[in-house]
């Protein structure tokens, strides 16, 4: 799951410009020809995935004549803190990219396109589930093209679980057996973290949201702060537990997305929250053991938050633009056994194929074609991710809430003084953060 991408965004993500950010038509080459440059190219570093990333990119031109494709490694693809201002600057690209948290308040600002009768450039548009769709429709109108939806689960470490006496077969469905497994993988020795959290960079705020939904709470309802209820409390306090008496939460706060997962990869964190990309990050880019991850349904499991990301185009951007940038969405988005969905090659270059994730296709025919191009050529142990994939049947989801972003740097505040103060003082931390929140929600 990456916000951040997730946050919480996949390692192929793309995302695109023309030659002149926000530029029309003019820019767009001689006579019929039409240029966009690409964003998120992968890094040197993976030049496998960059070579992938290259050859999609002779093959899609070579399938559109007069259709000019420039990659650039823009990294990240997102920045929360940048985001917002490129877009107030006119600074975005033609083609960009948006998560779930900011589908709302681009639409409603009117800095992406209605692409409502452009869709069927997308050939696979109809196969996306219809409550991912509706995420990015207004008022009948559609403006982008969704290409994740995950779920959030509880990401584990098998081989910890094991030499800590627990059943990595039977993870922890609540909890309260989250908490009892934390303390005898904190057991093993120093260094050990049973469960690991974040504290800031938004992405505390974030986990609390994910903790909060899954004991059945909200964030915010009727445009006001629902957080500071018994659920938001048992969060907070759940967590100072387990760090000041369990002693089971590591001492050092996390902000970074990357910081944890490096802690799973080097088999020192026993669980995390987390979708499924997760396992991919871990043992991908932080070259955890293949073997030693699995993942499991949210603890408790009263609702799960969803999230995801998708495409929306400038406003500012030509038809010729717009059309070619939809048949690139369309052909490494969307397509089976194409661009992203390549397994075949993902396996091939050493990508881990396998986890349950991003089904935001659902069980359409695209939908089925991808699950079984990504199960034929898994290279990761499938068995491991069953306990998710069971749970995610009878799990709600949940959408971020409005304003997420801000809400979740407020409750960094809140997640980071229960990791660092054993006397932090939890009902007003709640009532501070509430303070807060409202006042940006009030801003509508």
């Amino acid at each position: 799951m990456k916000p951040r991408n997730l946050a919480i965004l996949l390692s192929s993500g793309l995302v695109f410009t023309i030659t002149a950010c926000g530029s029309d038509s003019s820019d767009s080459g001689k006579g019929s020809d039409v240029t966009i440059t690409v964003a998120c190219q992968p890094a040197k570093t993976a030049p496998k995935q960059r070579e992938a990333w290259n050859a999609d990119v002779a093959t899609f031109e070579k399938a559109h004549p007069g259709v000019k494709v420039k990659s650039t490694d823009q990294q990240p693809c997102y920045d929360p803190k940048t985001f917002a201002a490129k877009l107030a600057g006119g600074q975005m690209e033609t083609v960009f990219m948006v998560p779930v948290t900011n589908y709302a308040d681009v639409i409603s600002k009117k800095q992406a396109k209605d692409i409502t009768g452009d869709t069927g450039t997308v050939k696979n548009y109809g196969d996306i589930k219809q409550a991912v769709r509706d995420m990015v429709t207004k008022d009948g109108k559609v403006y982008g093209i969704p290409n994740v939806s995950y779920s959030v689960g509880l990401v584990y470490n098998r081989k910890l679980f094991k030499d800590a006496g627990l059943n990595p077969d039977a993870p922890p469905k609540t909890w309260e057996e989250v908490r009892a497994a934390a303390k005898k993988i904190a057991g093993l020795g120093n260094g050990y973290v049973g469960y690991g959290e974040y504290g800031g960079g938004n992405v505390g705020g974030w986990h609390f949201a994910q903790s909060i939904f899954s004991r059945g709470g909200e964030m915010v309802t009727d445009g006001k702060a629902a957080f500071n209820s018994p659920e938001g409390k048992a969060v907070l306090q759940n967590l100072h537990d387990m760090r000041w008496e369990d002693k089971s939460v590591g001492s050092k706060v996390l902000i970074g997305w990357d910081t944890l997962m490096q802690q799973m990869a080097a088999g020192k964190t026993g669980m995390m929250l987390g979708a499924p990309d997760v396992v991919t990050d871990v043992v991908q880019k932080f070259k955890g053991d293949v073997n030693n991850y699995g993942i499991t349904g949210v603890p408790d499991g009263k609702a799960s938050l969803s999230g995801g990301e998708a495409y929306m185009i400038n406003p500012k951007a030509s038809a010729a633009q717009t059309k070619a940038g939809l048949e690139w969405i369309d052909f490494q988005f969307d397509t089976p056994g194409k661009g992203r969905h390549d397994y075949a090659r993902g396996k091939a270059n050493g990508e881990a194929v396998g986890v349950p994730n991003n089904d935001y296709m659902g069980d359409s025919t695209t939908g089925k074609a991808i699950v079984k191009g990504r199960t034929d050529n898994a290279n990761l142990p499938v068995a491991n991710y069953q306990s998710y994939v069971d749970a995610a049947a009878s799990i709600a989801p949940k959408l971020e809430p409005a304003k997420a972003q801000e809400l979740y740097a407020v409750l960094d505040v809140a997640m980071s003084a229960v990791l660092t103060r054993e006397n932090a003082d939890i009902d007003k931390l709640l009532k501070d953060a509430e303070t807060k929140a409202n006042g940006i929600l009030a801003q509508g």
